[in-house]
């Protein structure tokens, strides 16, 4: 499995989001608390552009007129026909049996293990280097 640095961590803020093209694909990352995730930006119902949607939370009733309202912010509506899709599983609120939207494993990684990760294999000469450091953090997504 492939994986793209798509963002520095500080690019995409708690609540926020950041759509890329990785792969030929176009993927919408979010930050939610502090955590990150990533959907495919389109709907299975119409193939709208599912990620630029307004993200919302869940509304339940256990009876009639009484009201919670939880997950602030993990729920997003597709904006063509308001299609919802819970962010951290792509599983739709629609039809959650059959209908969900693509997701995509994400990490975050320090820039200096990046950088010993996905350097050339070491050879039988050696030139003169000198220390670099990277102190950045990176959110990276892994497409099969």
């Amino acid at each position: 499995m492939a994986r793209y640095v798509v963002a520095t961590v500080d690019e995409i803020p708690p609540g926020g989001r950041k759509i890329v093209e990785v792969a030929g694909r176009s993927i919408g990352v979010f930050n939610i608390g502090g955590e990150f995730y990533a959907l495919r930006n389109s709907c299975p119902h119409q193939g709208g552009a599912l990620c630029e949607g307004r993200l919302s939370g869940l509304l339940l009733a256990t009876v009639p007129g009484e009201y919670t309202y939880s997950r602030r912010g993990e729920i997003l509506r597709c904006p063509w026909h308001g299609w919802e899709f819970d962010v951290k599983t792509g599983q739709s609120w629609f039809d959650p049996a059959r209908t969900r939207v693509r997701s995509y494993p994400v990490q975050v990684a320090e820039g200096k293990e990046l950088a010993e990760s996905q350097g050339p294999q070491k050879g039988p000469y050696v030139a003169e280097t000198y220390e670099v450091t990277v102190e950045r953090q990176y959110v990276l997504v892994e497409i099969p």
